[in-house]
């Protein structure tokens, strides 16, 4: 499992640390992208706002789950360890698909078919590795570092492990196809900023300028 070498430890506090950090990029990160949505639904309403807010929530639930995944180690406190990671799998996983189904919403306006072809096959991925780590995470008797071939658990040790990794590198694929939508975002915004601070000094150029006839005016 990704956080076995994490009970370890030395390794533990890098293991918390790093994945603490971690969780709060991806919460910034999701925040970012619910605000994005919620600002381009206001002008062409193309999804729904509770759509937006319920993958929201869910998003952070994943982040959260991700910190008790950090905070409590698996062979310690097990059983609030492996929520941790319930938590963060499953809410995580049907937050790529929520998202995906907004994309496709928003295409092609803000998105191509192809990116949201590729961010659904992604959530795909991750949802079905997700129900598969759980069903052979259910059939591993015991908790432990070291692992022999021979030992009948192994294999659903194995399956469940790879799965585990699958929807790990799921969630930062799909992130990853966030870039191009956070940039075209960041143009509009970079716009609408020169836009304010055109109309700011035109309004400040005709005040003066108001201003200045009145002075040299004769009196009356």
């Amino acid at each position: 499992m990704q956080s076995d070498k994490g009970t370890i430890p030395l390794e533990s506090a890098i293991f918390t640390f790093m994945f603490n950090i971690s969780a709060f990029l991806a919460a910034a990160t999701i925040y970012t992208r619910y605000k994005i949505v919620e600002k381009k639904n206001r002008t062409y309403c193309f999804s729904s706002p509770a759509l937006n807010l319920v993958s929201f929530f869910l998003g952070l639930l994943g982040c959260i789950g991700m910190s008790i995944v950090a905070s409590f180690q698996g062979l310690n406190v097990t059983v609030v360890h492996d929520a941790g990671a319930l938590l963060a799998f499953v809410c995580g996983s049907i937050y790529t698909l929520l998202q995906s189904i907004i994309f496709y919403e928003s295409c092609p306006q803000w998105n191509s078919l192809w990116m949201c072809h590729i961010r659904m096959i992604i959530s795909a991925v991750c949802c079905a590795a997700v129900v598969l780590m759980i069903v052979c995470a259910s059939l591993v008797s015991t908790t432990k570092l070291e692992w022999d071939p021979s030992e009948k658990d192994y294999v659903y040790h194995v399956v469940s492990a790879i799965c585990e990794w699958t929807v790990a590198f799921s969630f930062i694929f799909y992130f990853l196809t966030f870039i191009q939508d956070f940039q075209l975002s960041k143009v509009l915004l970079l716009r609408g900023l020169h836009a304010i601070m055109y109309s700011s000094s035109k309004w400040i150029q005709k005040t003066l300028v108001l201003k200045f006839c009145h002075r040299i005016s004769p009196c009356s």
